[in-house]
């Protein structure tokens, strides 16, 4: 059996689906930004640098930063 044929036999198929929730370290307030993501699509957006204030450039992220303090993007499962 070579390895890709491992692979497709033995991987779990992922069927949960996720969001992104958007955490304000100052504040209790949670903000889900996006919903009904697979779990790859939720773990790229979360390792984007501009999902958080400490890595964040854009204008916009700057401007969030300035008017709640530091924030990130994280998923959990989208019940």
């Amino acid at each position: 059996m070579t390895q890709e044929e491992h692979t497709r036999r033995y991987t779990f198929a992922d069927t949960n689906r996720y969001k992104i929730v958007r955490i304000f370290a100052n504040r209790e307030r949670k903000v889900t930004i996006h919903r009904n993501l697979t779990l790859a699509e939720a773990q790229a957006h979360c390792h984007d640098p501009q999902t958080s204030s400490a890595g964040c450039t854009s204008k916009t992220g700057k401007a969030r930063t300035r008017n709640y303090g530091p924030w990130f993007d994280s998923y959990s499962l989208d019940n």
